[in-house]
């Protein structure tokens, strides 16, 4: 089939993704407009990236590793040499919460993108095709909703001692994604039946590509903000496993071993063990959910907080 040229040398498909192209960048620019009009959104926004910045080169300003120890200077107060002090193995905590808070990150980013994919792959599949995809993928959802996935998540996680800590990140993704995965076929049972859509089906369009140019598109605000938020529950998961011994294992380190190694020391003089590690935990989770509520307000201008603004 061979594609009619218009005048310029441009084909009609060019002509036709061309509104396309400028109608999503008039729409992303809406988005942002909205977006920043969020002060705590803001907040959220650069509070991350600084937070980001100095997970990755807060190592740099410090001589100490997150493994080398200072026999010395055990249990030190926070000084020029050990910003944050260190513990009773003379660890410098301030390197331990910079390659802490780098493992948490890269943890939450990957299940974040994990979950919220297989989501979006599982409630658009169970809603467009119907008939027994449907079923299967609706029992596995509640079949995963009633199984006490924090319970699993220990049981599981000592047949995996040894193991790269990477295997924390579809150990978590795995119970992640079932409410985000209810809500997308909820609205993809509603968006299969749009005109433009039977259109395409019409013209013999592949289902798959169907689901990835129109249905996609059309849910991407929810899966925009389960992103977002999912991110802050996944390090809030990974810390908390990590906290009780069963998410990171030494010689790593993530936000949930440090806060774990301080807790000990947190109504003692050296309370700093624990209260600076901590709060960059909560800092994390405040950013990010500062930055999931404006989105959920940019996308979407009917909602609660968007009109009270």
């Amino acid at each position: 089939m061979t594609i009619p040229i218009v005048d310029g040398g441009q084909t009609s498909e060019d002509l036709v993704s061309g509104p396309v192209a400028t109608a999503r960048a008039g729409r992303a620019r809406l988005i942002w407009r909205r977006f920043r009009r969020n002060k705590l959104a803001m907040v959220g926004l650069v509070g991350l990236v600084l937070l980001f910045v100095f997970a990755f080169t807060g190592g740099h300003l410090t001589h100490w590793s997150a493994s080398s120890n200072d026999f010395v200077n055990t249990q030190a107060s926070p000084s020029s040499d050990h910003f944050f002090g260190t513990d009773d193995a003379g660890h410098d905590m301030f390197a331990q919460t910079v390659s802490g808070m780098q493992k948490s990150l890269i943890i939450g980013l990957l299940v974040a993108a994990m979950s919220t994919g297989v989501a979006g792959i599982l409630g658009t599949a169970a809603a467009y095709f119907g008939g027994w995809w449907d079923k299967v993928i609706v029992w596995m959802t509640d079949l995963f909703l009633v199984v006490p996935s924090l319970l699993l998540l220990i049981i599981l996680s000592p047949y995996f001692q040894g193991a790269s800590w990477l295997v924390l990140v579809p150990m978590i993704a795995v119970f992640s994604w079932m409410i985000t995965s209810r809500v997308v076929r909820g609205m993809t049972l509603t968006i299969r039946e749009r005109e433009f859509v039977r259109a395409a089906r019409y013209m013999g369009v592949p289902s798959w590509t169907i689901i990835r140019r129109h249905i996609l598109p059309n849910i991407s605000s929810i899966l925009i903000v389960d992103f977002t938020l999912n991110v802050g529950a996944a390090i809030v998961t990974e810390s908390f496993l990590s906290f009780l011994g069963f998410g990171i294992r030494t010689p790593n380190v993530s936000l949930g071993t440090v806060i774990n190694d301080g807790a000990n020391f947190a109504s003692t003089d050296q309370w700093y063990l624990f209260v600076y590690p901590a709060s960059f935990l909560v800092l994390i989770i405040l950013c990010v959910n500062f930055i999931g509520d404006g989105l959920r307000d940019a996308l979407d201008p009917n909602s609660t907080g968007a009109s009270a603004r």
